[in-house]
């Protein structure tokens, strides 16, 4: 028996739906240590504390997140829910990194 991670349509039973999952949250979590590693790096480059929350670039990230979804064939109101709390709380990060340096 093999403990190869099956893609969705592939999988039989819950086992290998769950090993999938857990095989997805980890590669989003490393992810997400490579995106808050970029907050780290903007909020040491902005020039002011003000500089860190940029309404318009906001906007394009959770746009181009949407047509991200759209493309890949998954709802995209879960998509902007999911990135207006993610730029929020990169935000939030950004701001104590800034606060910090």
């Amino acid at each position: 028996m093999t403990n190869a991670i099956l893609t969705g349509p592939d999988c039989t039973n819950m086992a290998e739906v769950r090993a999938g999952v857990d095989h997805v949250d980890r590669a989003l979590i490393a992810l997400l240590a490579q995106r808050f590693a970029y907050m780290d790096a903007a909020a040491r480059i902005k020039p002011e504390r003000g500089a860190v929350r940029d309404e318009g670039r906001k906007a394009q990230v959770i746009a181009n997140a949407c047509a991200e979804a759209h493309a890949a064939g998954i709802p995209e109101s879960v998509v902007a829910d999911l990135w207006e709390r993610l730029v929020e709380a990169s935000i939030a990060y950004e701001l104590v990194a800034f606060d910090r340096r």
